[in-house]
């Protein structure tokens, strides 16, 4: 059977709920597993040809969003499915909206279903199955006499296979007519699924084989995700954001998705701000945009004293140019509110995300004083006193790529306090400054602790020495120039506020507390 001669079903619309907050602001379908979502792994499972029928509900615009973006080439059918979620809603009711467009063979493979190996052409009726332990989170089934008899319920004590989600469907007609009439006595049954059709197929005589799988991955569930990232997702690491992902498809495409679709449309217009230093678009939608993949060499991972240098040069010369955008009072009121509030609002967000409240603490063995305290201390004037400038806004080694001829830069900030082309230079150097302290890798693999005490906190990180070197750089190259660098040590105290309340614990406690810890020692003339 050939590619041309089959469909492939994938459901999209629920809502995962097994996932708790990881569907929040996106789709199941779409949560990372490495450099890129789910539903990548299944389309690229088959061939460029194949004709593929999805269903949408929860999220539903993104998930047709993302495919559009990713791979234009490829032949997409969408089916909206009302309702998605509570009464008369049910796997079920999402295929028999499909029905219409799948009038031939095709492929039930659920939206959390990962497997390795090569699927075949639904040239039979087939039903996937894993050799596996984990029956009561799933349907499972035994043979006898190599047939099955039965698709069995969660809870069965060592089944011979696990049902996958993955189903080759010959027989459409049959199915269909037994979706329906299994639908129509079961309309508000929110548990009616694919296995309830083809339980009443065997029952009926139709002959269904086993597929067997002998790797599967359930996206589905938290546990099975976590494994899932740990042996798909191999090297590729990017810092965990519900609202936010990046995907890299093929090594040829990177696709950033924003929660708020306004950080779309402003990274947008600042890439035309910023032409030549960062990647062209090729596409956008309300929450997706697209540029091509850069080749080079991530600049945290090659970064050395002497390749920082030129680095520097390259930006005072390429990126920090001069700009009026606005007047230099607004410029000072911009900056004031982007330093004072803002900063105040990301900490009460920290407080409230951790249910505590501000109060004072032994920082590894340092007495420190409550934030507030030490906010009303900071000279915001002097810290709002700032020429206007081109910027980059998220300025950290991890978003620079080292290229042949030079260097280009990612995930450029929307907007610095709403102006799209004035921003502070200080800010893009407290940021390098930030990344030359606290590196992605390192975070990554845990190379940092805060233990709490009560009162009392200790605070650690592992520094790679090439970036403390590239540091000594940076200061002495900053004050060669006239910089001001307890302005840039005390911005990066803020920059770590401001960052706790967004990322996961305990990286969200080490942020903070290391960022009150520091900003006293600056307020002190005890700096890093």
């Amino acid at each position: 059977m050939k590619t041309s001669d089959y469909k492939v079903l994938i459901t999209t619309s629920g809502v995962g709920s097994r996932l708790g907050e990881a569907t929040q602001y996106t789709n199941k379908a779409l949560i990372a597993i490495g450099p890129k979502p789910v539903i990548s792994y299944i389309i690229e499972a088959y061939p460029k040809e194949t004709r593929f029928v999805i269903t949408l509900g929860h999220f539903g615009r993104l998930v047709k969003d993302y495919l559009r973006i990713a791979y234009p080439q490829r032949s997409f059918t969408f089916v909206e499915v009302d309702p998605h979620q509570g009464r008369g809603s049910s796997l079920g009711f999402s295929m028999l909206q499909a029905e219409k467009n799948l009038q031939e063979p095709f492929i039930y493979h659920a939206s959390d279903t990962i497997v390795k190996q090569r699927i075949p052409a639904p040239q039979k009726n087939w039903i996937g199955g894993f050799a596996g332990q984990g029956s009561s989170n799933y349907t499972s089934f035994n043979l006898l006499n190599g047939k099955i008899q039965k698709i069995m319920d969660k809870g069965i004590l060592d089944p011979d296979y696990l049902h996958i989600g993955l189903v080759g469907v010959y027989d459409f007609r049959k199915f269909w007519k037994s979706l329906k009439k299994l639908y129509k006595n079961n309309t508000f049954k929110e548990s009616l699924s694919d296995y309830h059709v083809l339980n009443d197929l065997i029952e009926d005589g139709t002959d269904i084989n086993i597929q067997e799988f002998t790797t599967w991955y359930d996206t589905g569930n938290t546990e099975p995700l976590i494994k899932a990232r740990q042996e798909l997702g191999g090297s590729f690491y990017n810092l965990d954001k519900l609202d936010e992902s990046i995907f890299i498809i093929d090594n040829k495409k990177v696709i950033k998705f924003y929660s708020d679709g306004s950080l779309v449309r402003q990274r947008v217009e600042r890439a035309k701000v910023l032409k030549g230093l960062v990647p062209k678009i090729q596409l956008s939608s309300e929450n997706f945009m697209s540029y091509s993949f850069i080749r080079g060499d991530l600049f945290a991972d090659v970064a050395n004293p002497v390749n920082f240098v030129k680095f520097m040069y390259w930006s005072f010369k390429n990126l920090w140019k001069p700009v009026g955008e606005v007047s230099y009072r607004e410029f000072r009121s911009r900056c004031r509110d982007f330093y004072f509030n803002k900063t105040n609002d990301r900490i009460s967000q920290f407080f409230k995300k951790k249910k505590i409240k501000d109060s004072e603490n032994v920082i590894n063995g340092l007495k420190v004083p409550k934030v507030s305290k030490m906010i009303d201390q900071i000279d915001f004037g002097w810290l709002s006193d700032a020429e206007q400038s081109n910027f980059h806004g998220d300025f950290i080694l991890d978003n620079i790529i080292k290229t042949r001829n030079g260097f280009c830069l990612l995930d450029w900030r929307p907007n610095f306090g709403g102006l799209l082309k004035a921003g502070d230079i200080y800010y893009d150097l407290a940021k390098l400054n930030h990344n030359l302290i606290i590196n992605h890798s390192v975070i990554s693999r845990n190379l940092f602790e805060v233990r709490i005490s009560g009162e009392n906190i200790n605070c650690d990180l592992l520094v790679k020495e090439n970036l403390l070197q590239c540091q000594n750089v940076l200061f002495d190259f900053l004050s060669r120039k006239g910089y001001d660098l307890k302005k840039i040590k005390l911005l990066t105290s803020l920059v770590w506020f401001r960052s706790a309340p967004l990322h996961h614990e305990p990286y969200d406690s080490f942020l903070f507390y290391f960022a009150k810890l520091n900003l006293w020692r600056i307020l002190n003339n005890k700096q890093l």
